[in-house]
């Protein structure tokens, strides 16, 4: 909760220091971070971050949101399942896409999915030790980087959450 705040008490004060970095490193350390519960939950954790993909960013800020959202893609992947992080420029934009073969989320639960405290399943949430605020995070994170956050799933089949962000930021 309270890094949740300071990052929304900081969004349009430029608090944050942002510098033209290579987003290979810091996918790659987020694959370490998240490779021991992928590995305790069978789950394939792949990526493909070209190493020439350069944007502006807060490297630290943004290795917190995609570890959030492969931290949830592990949580919420059956065992044997897979979780790829996939960078890649779009028009004037990086893009990194975090795909997962889980178990997907209803149509219904899409528009509420970025607001603070909301639960698709909360027992479940409950039981993975969920506090409703990790995608919250992700969107402010996001924000912070003048992009937005998207998400498309399929239920029974997996998510895609879609991370754009300018190359360079404006301003």
């Amino acid at each position: 909760l309270m890094s949740l705040s300071r990052i929304e008490q900081s969004e349009g004060q430029n608090r944050f220091k942002f510098e033209v970095e290579p987003l290979a490193p810091v996918v790659n350390e987020v694959i370490n971070s998240c490779s021991m519960l992928a590995n305790q939950s069978n789950i394939a954790l792949k990526h493909n971050c070209p190493g020439e993909l350069y944007a502006t960013v807060n490297a630290p800020l943004l290795e917190q949101a995609l570890s959030n959202l492969v931290d949830n893609a592990i949580k919420y992947s059956r065992s044997g399942g897979e979780v790829t992080l996939s960078c890649f420029s779009e028009d004037d934009f990086a893009v990194i896409a975090v795909i997962d073969t889980g178990c997907g989320i209803e149509e219904e639960h899409l528009p509420r999915l970025f607001e603070r405290f909301y639960r698709v399943d909360k027992a479940r949430s409950r039981k993975c030790g969920g506090s409703g605020l990790g995608l919250a995070i992700v969107k402010h994170i996001v924000q912070i980087h003048q992009g937005h956050v998207d998400v498309a799933s399929v239920p029974g089949k997996g998510s895609t959450f879609t991370l754009r962000f300018p190359l360079r930021l404006k301003g």
